[in-house]
C-alpha cells in the first residue's frame, strides 16, 4: 500500500476565530485516514496548514503502515523537526494521526487495539473551561468568542459549576483569574504577572471558595491558569487555594522545568503542564526533576499518537499521570479517547466547552459527547470518526500528490 495524495483543509468554521486545520491521506488501495493539527485557536492555524503541505511532499509513495519510519523521516529530515515547536509538531501530528486512522481501517480494528488494547471501556471526563459558560443551552448556535455567559461574578462561577455537576460530571476545570468582577474585562498579562496585590489573590480565592462550597467535597476542581502568571504569582495563588482540595493546578506559569520545579516544591497540590511542551525530548527534564505530577500532551501538536504514546510511557516510569489536552475538533477527541483507553497512567479526559458548540460539533461525522461525565471508547475501525462533508465543503483545500 502506498500514499498517493494528501489533502489539507483550512476549515472556515461558522465562528471566524475558530480555525481547525485538518488533513486526509489517500492510498492506492482506496483507504484514507484523517488527522488534525491542533492549533485551531488564537494564532498559528495558517502556519500549521503550510507545515502539513510541506511535510506531505515527503511521504508521497511511502507505505502508510510504516508510521514509525515516516515519523522519524519527518522529525529528522526537515531540519526544523529536531527541538521543534508547535507548528512543526502540529504538522507531524496531523499526518501521524491520519496514518493511525488508515492502519486501523486496514486491519479493521479501532486504533486502541493497535496501541496495545484498552484497559477501560469508559473514560472519566471533566467539564473544561467553565469561565466561558457551560451547557448546551449556552452553546447552541453561539458564534462569537465572547459569549454573554462568561463568568464575572462569584455567582456566575457557582452557576456554571452547578450546571456541569447536575449533568453528571464529578470534576470541573475553571480559570478563576479570567475576568474582573467590577467591569468584566479580561485580565491582562500585566495584571496577572509578578507579585500580586491582595486584591487579585482575594478575587481568585473568593471564587474558588464559593465553587467548592457549592459543589461539595466529592467533585474535583482543576484550577487553570493558562500560563499567564509567573512563578511567583502562581505560588501566591496556589497557596491561597490549595486548602480547597485542588485536583491539580494547570499551567501555573510559562512551562520551563526549573520554574515548574520551583512551584511544585512550594505547593501542596499537584502541578500540570503539557499543552505547550512538544515531543519526548522536551518532556524528559520535567520527568527527571519530578517538576510536574500530571502531563497534558496534545496529540494534535506534540507529535501525534506515535509520539504521545511514547511520552505517556516515559511518564509512567516516573509515576506521573496523564490527561490529554483536547481543544480542537471532535477528531482530536477521538484520538485522545483511544490513547487514554490504553495507557496505565491515565487520570481523566478533558471535555472543552468548545466541544459543546455547534460550530465545532458539525466538523466531524460523529458528535462525541459524554454521558454522566463518562465517555464510551470508540469501537469502529480507525479513529471511529471522519471529517464531515460540511467541513470539507467549507474549507480552503490544498492538494499534495
Amino acid at each position: 500500500m502506498k500514499i498517493t495524495k494528501v489533502e489539507v483543509f483550512e476549515v472556515q468554521a461558522r465562528r471566524p476565530e475558530w480555525r481547525p486545520v485538518l488533513c486526509r491521506i489517500y492510498t492506492d488501495e482506496g483507504i484514507y485516514g484523517d488527522g488534525e493539527a491542533a492549533l485551531a485557536y488564537c494564532n498559528g492555524a495558517p502556519a500549521a496548514a503550510g507545515m502539513i503541505k510541506d511535510l506531505a511532499s515527503l511521504i508521497i509513495g511511502m507505505d502508510p503502515l510504516d508510521n514509525e519510519v515516516i515519523w522519524d523521516k519527518l522529525y529528522k529530515c526537515t531540519f526544523w523537526g529536531q527541538n521543534g515547536g508547535p507548528v512543526v509538531f502540529a504538522g507531524i501530528s496531523a499526518i501521524d494521526i491520519a496514518l493511525w486512522d488508515i492502519k486501523g481501517k486496514y486491519f479493521n480494528v479501532p486504533v486502541y487495539k493497535l496501541l496495545g488494547g484498552k484497559r477501560r471501556d469508559y473514560i472519566r471526563t471533566y467539564a473544561s473551561q467553565l469561565q466561558f459558560g457551560w451547557g448546551l443551552d449556552v452553546c447552541k448556535d453561539s458564534l462569537t468568542m465572547s459569549a454573554p455567559h462568561d463568568a464575572v461574578t462569584v455567582q456566575d462561577y457557582v452557576d456554571n459549576a452547578m450546571k456541569a455537576v447536575k449533568e453528571g460530571y464529578d470534576c470541573i476545570k475553571i480559570d478563576f483569574f479570567t475576568y474582573d468582577p467590577n467591569d468584566g474585562h479580561a485580565y491582562t498579562d500585566e495584571e496577572c504577572c509578578r507579585l500580586l496585590s491582595p486584591y487579585y489573590v482575594n478575587v481568585v480565592e473568593e471564587r474558588v471558595k464559593a465553587v467548592r462550597e457549592a459543589i461539595g467535597p466529592n467533585v474535583d476542581i482543576i484550577m487553570e491558569n493558562h500560563s499567564r502568571p509567573d512563578a511567583q504569582s502562581a505560588v501566591q495563588l496556589g497557596r491561597a487555594v490549595q486548602k480547597y482540595n485542588i485536583f491539580y493546578f494547570e499551567e501555573p506559569n510559562t512551562p520551563t522545568p526549573k520554574t515548574a520545579k520551583f512551584i511544585s516544591d512550594k505547593l501542596e497540590m499537584p502541578i500540570s503542564h503539557g499543552e505547550r511542551v512538544y515531543s519526548r525530548w522536551q518532556y524528559a527534564p520535567y520527568f527527571e526533576d519530578q517538576a510536574i505530577q500530571v502531563i497534558q500532551p496534545d496529540i494534535g501538536n506534540c507529535g501525534g499518537l506515535t509520539e504521545a504514546k511514547k511520552i505517556c510511557d516515559m511518564a509512567y516510569v516516573y509515576d506521573i499521570s496523564v490527561q490529554a489536552h483536547v481543544c480542537a475538533s471532535p477528531l482530536s477527541t477521538a484520538a485522545a479517547l483511544h490513547l487514554e483507553a490504553v495507557i496505565p497512567n491515565f487520570v481523566i479526559h478533558e471535555h472543552h466547552v468548545f466541544n459543546l458548540h455547534d460550530y465545532n460539533r458539525e466538523l466531524c461525522t460523529v458528535d462525541f459527547q459524554p454521558v454522566n461525565g463518562r465517555f464510551k471508547v470508540p469501537e469502529e475501525p480507525g479513529l471511529g470518526a471522519e471529517i464531515s462533508p460540511w467541513a470539507i465543503e467549507h474549507s480552503i483545500k490544498y492538494v499534495v500528490e
